[in-house]
């Protein structure tokens, strides 16, 4: 099950407790004091995992508490360190810190093994014999260990792919990625067939290849939630590149390339500045005398009105295909390369 959110309770530990000891051996009338320190507590830490790709653990269990420092002991024994506890993050994983009302981003994990330390544990308390001088040498005190830091955490998960595919419910998203990549997304001839991502690698001549995700259609309005809305655009907030999928029988393909943009501009106003490809699927679906001529006019459309080039495909006979591929390829090269 793909699971994208998450909000959990962690507990870093207590730091152990310094010791108050004096040293008792036989003919030593006076040995001093020799209480040991406590140990530091745990951490509680995230790491990032290639491996992993979903939140679901996270949805059942709620609390995460790494373990405590041991109090020092005689003869300057340090007590033993806690154990830290480490949360496994599928790459994409945003953390936030959501105590007492706050939304403070921690940080993210981009990076596989890449570590962000969320909560520390709290230091040992220092042992009597630490505090002996020349004018007290026999102290009876010791320092308590440093308390345990206590978060409420938020967990989104932005997926990372190279490609995001941006349509409308039905224009062939599912297949397209199905087609082109070694991914088995849920195909059917109706609306919002797919409810979850999908990753998909698409391989681009012997070694090459990039990563498309496919997401749930987008309708008019999704920026405030309607349809999935929400609750998936984030994931092609992190994408290199959009492809716009644009069905070329729609009422109006025009129209619905604009009202794509304007959902992804009202969701986050950089969205719809990325590099992107417009692409008109299902020319399968056209009679063949016909399809060349709607095809160059809704390319002149969108050159003439927006200065925009369209290319069409069909996922069905494979038709621009590969000519596709290797252009998603090279603007992905090209964006690798300026940043």
């Amino acid at each position: 099950m793909f699971i994208d959110y998450a909000r959990i309770k962690v507990q870093s530990g207590k730091g152990g407790d310094g010791c108050v000891s004096f040293r008792r051996e036989k003919f030593v009338a006076k040995g001093g004091p020799d209480g040991g320190d406590g140990g530091k507590g745990g951490n509680v830490v995230a790491v990032g995992n290639e491996n992993v790709n979903t939140l679901i653990n996270y949805r059942y269990s709620k609390l995460y508490k790494a373990s405590k420092g041991q109090n020092g002991q005689g003869n300057n024994k340090t007590g033993a360190r806690g154990n830290n506890i480490v949360l496994q993050f599928p790459l994409g994983t945003v953390i936030y810190n959501i105590t007492e009302g706050k939304h403070q981003k921690i940080g993210e994990i981009t990076e596989h093994n890449q570590r962000i330390t969320i909560a520390k544990g709290g230091n040992g308390g220092r042992g009597n014999s630490r505090f002996k001088s020349a004018t007290n040498k026999a102290p009876r005190y010791a320092k308590k260990g440093g308390n345990a830091e206590h978060f409420e955490l938020e967990l989104v998960l932005q997926l990372m792919a190279d490609v995001g595919l941006v349509g409308l419910p039905n224009a062939g998203k599912s297949t397209l990625l199905s087609t082109v990549s070694d991914a088995h997304p849920k195909i059917a001839d109706y609306r919002f067939t797919t409810l979850e991502p999908t990753l998909g690698v698409v391989r681009v001549g012997d070694y090459e290849s990039f990563v498309m995700a496919d997401i749930p259609g987008i309708i008019e309005g999704a920026h405030d939630g309607k349809g999935l809305g929400t609750q998936f655009l984030k994931h092609i907030q992190r994408t290199r590149i959009l492809l716009f999928l644009i069905e070329i029988n729609s009422v109006d393909p025009f129209n619905e390339y604009q009202v794509l943009k304007k959902e992804l501009h009202l969701y986050d106003p950089f969205l719809d500045k990325k590099g992107h490809v417009i692409v008109l699927s299902k020319v399968d679906t056209i009679p063949e005398e016909e399809k060349e001529q709607l095809v160059e006019k809704l390319r002149n459309k969108f050159e003439k009105e927006l200065k925009e080039n369209v290319m069409s495909i069909s996922s069905v006979t494979k038709e621009n295909l590969n000519k596709l591929k290797m252009n998603l390829y090279k603007m992905i090269k090209k964006y690798n390369e300026q940043y």
